[in-house]
């Protein structure tokens, strides 16, 4: 899967990830719904380093279709609530 974070770029990321990813989806969508400032920017970090580091990233003039868009690390937390489905930022693989 094609997956970009806004400001940074793309990166492909196996299947075999979205478990490890689904799991800090659902801390970030309860820290969201809770209000948690402090847990929202620590776990969205968290989120936004696994995909990092598991992802190969993509050369930059590649223009190849995201499938996935996670926000950039200074987002707000509203800004984050914008992006939201009902299952978070990262659908169920």
């Amino acid at each position: 899967m094609i997956v970009r974070i806004m400001g940074e770029g793309q990166v492909e990321l196996a299947d075999s990830h979205f478990t490890e990813l689904n799991k800090l989806d659902d801390e970030l969508l309860a820290e969201m719904q809770s209000g948690d400032e402090e847990g929202f920017r620590r776990t969205l970090g968290a989120l936004l380093e696994a995909v990092r580091r598991m992802g190969t990233p993509l050369p930059d003039d590649s223009l190849e279709p995201s499938e996935l868009i996670l926000p950039s690390p200074d987002a707000s937390l509203e800004d984050v609530r914008e992006m939201l489905s009902d299952d978070g930022l990262i659908p169920e693989v």
